[in-house]
């Protein structure tokens, strides 16, 4: 899927799901001075033209200020500052994009424009071999679960994996 067609389709359900307004200029800056790297293109489009988070699995990704939130959080720049990992293990730069629950959060590399997915859950940190257009559109067809992204940790002796704990 283009960008393009990754952002139609977001607009295309953001009628039928009440999705939040787009976001302003202002919300997106104001996340890419907390989070100290830029949205990747993908992400930065669909926030400014369909919807400011509340597309992607269940209930939808969190938004910039102003958009949509999640649990207990408000907006992505809160997460990324507050998030799933409180030792402040995650590498800079890999952003918390939505809470499965269970400690489990997909996260996207901001580092990188192609906006590649990792996942964290119980101190660990891995790759999930698939960037954000690819993670979106899985997850807004069901063909992407919580369950397969756990499926998808790595082995220890695998060695693409983070170990968060006790560092």
């Amino acid at each position: 899927m283009t960008d393009d067609e990754a952002v139609q389709a977001v607009r295309g359900c953001a009628g039928a799901l009440s999705l939040p307004a787009p976001a302003t200029l202002e919300a997106v800056a104001e996340a890419e001075s907390v989070i100290g790297f830029p949205l990747p293109p993908l992400l930065r489009r669909l926030y400014l033209e369909a919807a400011n988070g509340g597309f992607g699995p269940d209930e939808g990704i969190l938004g910039v200020r102003g958009g949509a939130s999640q649990a207990d959080w408000n907006h992505l720049a809160e997460t990324y500052e507050d998030g799933p990992d409180p030792s402040g293990h995650i590498p800079a730069g890999l952003v918390p994009v939505y809470d499965w629950g269970c400690t489990v959060w997909p996260l996207v590399d901001f580092r990188d424009p192609a906006g590649p997915m990792w996942c964290t859950h119980e101190g660990e940190c891995w790759p999930q071999d698939i960037n954000l257009a690819e993670w979106l559109t899985a997850t807004m067809a069901g063909a992407l679960t919580v369950h397969d992204l756990l499926d998808s940790e790595p082995e220890p002796s695998k060695g693409d994996r983070l170990d968060l704990r006790d560092e």
